[in-house]
């Protein structure tokens, strides 16, 4: 009604009135359908006719309309296809920006992230639409019931269009790159888990394709035949775009995370003590000593061929002997000093044994707590996890204790180190991750017969009223 029966009623008034010229502000929107990538794309660009999105086919009829009523009555018509307008007063795309940074969505990448998109500045869409009147009131036939693409002349990667506005706003720009079928999938899910239309302007799935896809369109005929020129920039045209979202800006972003002092959850993981410090690599050289002692170990007991009883008697007389020549070496020799080993190396605190012991009953303790709690026979989530992890220690017992050292090792020194460097792309792909199985289970659980999924919904009920109000918070 207001797209199509709005331009019909728009044609005749102009028809009745006796109006000389007509121009449509249409969008370079229709004629993408985000199967393919779009590179300079010129008025010889064919239309695709079909479209998944139902606001695009409609403005693709409304267009058709006004370009048929040109040279009727001695109305002259003209369309503009403005490709991805921003600025101060818009209430699609920063917002929409606004809000998945809020949710926490908008450090995701969809796709490479390296594809190119035009974007014009409103301010540039209102001088387009002046020259265009004009050439019509100058009865130019080249320009009558034609289409124009209208853009910044600035062609710009998309996602750090996004990254300009998102930073100036002061929120966290994108930097986590996720394939696109994966967040396709998950939209999916979502769309048929709710089984219902969406209140959005433009379908989710149409938002995925213009993220991820090349977008790019040849302004050389509005410049020729329209007399089109960008009158401000791409750079000023996002300064004020960012200053008229002020309103929107996050002030806490930079207080939130510039704090680089505060300990990583590997660190945390660690105990934030010696051990943290050499599997964490900030000390190298004790990290690298560690290496070589371990692997040194590795290939003494595994790989010699003895066996371990063997292999521990040889290292012990060999210590024993290093330390025994050690202690008749002279105070120096060849002028270096020999240093003498302190007896307090060999020694044992009180209260470094006492936190060791703590730590053994400790671990204990919570073993006797979960083995009681699987004895009431409440917890089904629980009882899993246990046979899940037994078995999975069988299938491990399967392997030799060689291997298993030696990925423990190799594990050890590389995942803490990794997941320390990329905590935040880690700690984000696994709640996306998550978030799809989650969608996954829901989709799964309407498929099923009404009595299983009443008794699943009834047990979920029964394990979220055991769940603390803080883990309850959390998720």
């Amino acid at each position: 009604m207001i797209i199509v029966q709005g331009a019909k009623n728009v044609i005749n008034a102009c028809r009745e009135c006796k109006v000389r010229r007509l121009v449509y502000n249409s969008s370079a929107d229709i004629v993408f359908d985000g199967s393919r990538d779009i590179l300079d794309g010129d008025l010889s660009f064919i239309c695709p006719g079909k479209f998944k999105d139902m606001l695009i086919d409609l403005k693709f009829q409304a267009e058709g309309l006004i370009r048929l009523a040109n040279n009727i009555d001695g109305l002259l018509t003209c369309v503009l296809r403005p490709s991805n307008v921003f600025g101060p007063g818009d209430t699609r795309f920063v917002p929409l920006l606004v809000n998945l940074a809020k949710a926490g969505l908008a450090k995701f990448i969809t796709g490479c992230g390296e594809n190119m998109s035009d974007f014009t500045y409103t301010e540039n869409v209102a001088h387009a639409h002046i020259c265009a009147a004009e050439t019509l009131d100058s009865r130019v036939v080249s320009v009558a019931g034609k289409a124009f693409f209208i853009t910044n002349l600035e062609p710009i990667m998309f996602w750090e269009f996004v990254s300009l506005i998102l930073g100036g706003l002061g929120y966290q720009r994108p930097y986590i790159k996720v394939p696109t079928w994966m967040v396709s999938c998950i939209v999916s899910l979502h769309q048929c888990r709710n089984d219902k239309l969406y209140n959005y302007s433009v379908s989710p799935h149409y938002m995925l394709q213009l993220a991820s896809r090349t977008r790019t369109f040849d302004c050389s005929a509005a410049q020729n035949h329209l007399g089109y020129s960008p009158v401000v920039s791409m750079k000023d045209g996002i300064k004020l775009t960012i200053q008229s979202f002020s309103h929107l800006a996050n002030d806490s972003f930079y207080t939130k995370y510039g704090n680089f002092n505060e300990q990583s959850k590997a660190e945390k993981m660690l105990g934030s003590g010696i051990v943290a410090d050499i599997l964490l690599w900030r000390d190298e050289r004790r990290t690298f000593a560690c290496f070589f002692t371990l692997v040194l170990v590795y290939c003494w007991f595994f790989l010699c061929g003895r066996t371990f009883a063997s292999s521990l008697a040889d290292l012990l007389l060999l210590v024993i002997v290093a330390l025994y020549g050690h202690g008749i070496l002279s105070s120096k020799i060849c002028g270096f000093a020999v240093q003498e080993i302190p007896s307090s190396r060999f020694k044992v605190t009180e209260s470094e044994a006492q936190q060791t012991m703590r730590s053994i009953a400790h671990t204990w303790n919570k073993g006797v707590r979960r083995i009681k709690s699987l004895a009431k026979g409440e917890d089904w989530s629980k009882f899993f996890r246990v046979v899940i992890s037994i078995y999975l220690f069988k299938s491990i017992q399967a392997y030799s204790v060689a291997v298993l050292f030696g990925s423990v090792l190799v594990f050890a020194f590389t995942a803490f180190f990794v997941y320390d460097q990329y905590e935040a792309e880690i700690d984000a792909l696994r709640i996306l991750i998550f978030c799809g199985m989650v969608e996954l289970k829901g989709l799964l659980l309407r498929k099923l017969p009404a009595s299983i999924s009443s008794f699943s919904q009834h047990d979920n009920v029964l394990h979220q009223e055991k769940v603390p109000a803080r883990v309850k918070e959390w998720k």
